[in-house]
């Protein structure tokens, strides 16, 4: 054991300190590590992805509706620019979200996203999503960024998707490291 030549105050300090860096340590990974669970499991209502839109449109309708948020401490505002929308399975959407850098200083965001409900998430296809790159935002910046998509027309023979009335599409950005060039400028500035 580790602490095994400590005693007392000083091995519960050791211990106690341990805990706290391994639980910090899980709390800044938590984002990047469930993001990647989801992508890889399709858990969570995690989209597919195309390069092209649909090749068949049918007449039935679904309501896609957009939602955006921020994990805590992210400096920016974003939002969707329209809250929904209606459109025929297979037909291409465009929708597209604002982000804005408040700040004095660049920050780069990346965007974790789901799907609900998550049996919709294997049937809504993303074809170009600002959430594959990462974001850098210079001091008052405003962005508008699209994302296109479609929903696929074989949700109808999922016995369990089939009768979804409306998909909810959300992003969450979260705050990541600058890009090194962005931060050698940053640091020369200083």
């Amino acid at each position: 054991m580790i602490f095994r030549n400590l005693t007392g105050p000083k091995r519960t300090l050791a211990q106690t300190l341990s805990v706290v860096f391994v639980m910090g340590s899980l709390a800044w990974a938590s984002v990047p590590l469930y993001d990647m669970f989801c992508k890889v499991t399709g858990y969570g209502g995690t989209t597919n992805t195309a390069d092209a839109g649909s090749d068949v449109v049918l007449n039935e309708t679904i309501k896609v509706r957009f939602d955006g948020s921020l994990e805590r401490g992210m400096p920016w505002s974003f939002k969707p620019m329209q809250r929904e929308m209606t459109i025929r399975l297979g037909e291409t959407g465009l929708a597209f979200y604002e982000a804005h850098n408040p700040t004095d200083r660049p920050v780069a965001g990346s965007a974790s996203y789901n799907v609900a409900p998550f049996d919709a998430g294997n049937y809504f296809v993303k074809i170009d999503c600002f959430c594959f790159e990462q974001q850098v935002l210079q001091p008052g910046e405003t962005v508008q960024m699209p994302v296109s998509f479609y929903v696929d027309p074989e949700i109808l023979e999922d016995r369990d998707a089939k009768h979804t009335p409306q998909i909810t599409l959300s992003y969450t950005f979260y705050e990541i490291d600058l890009p090194e060039e962005q931060a050698a400028l940053v640091i020369a500035d200083e």
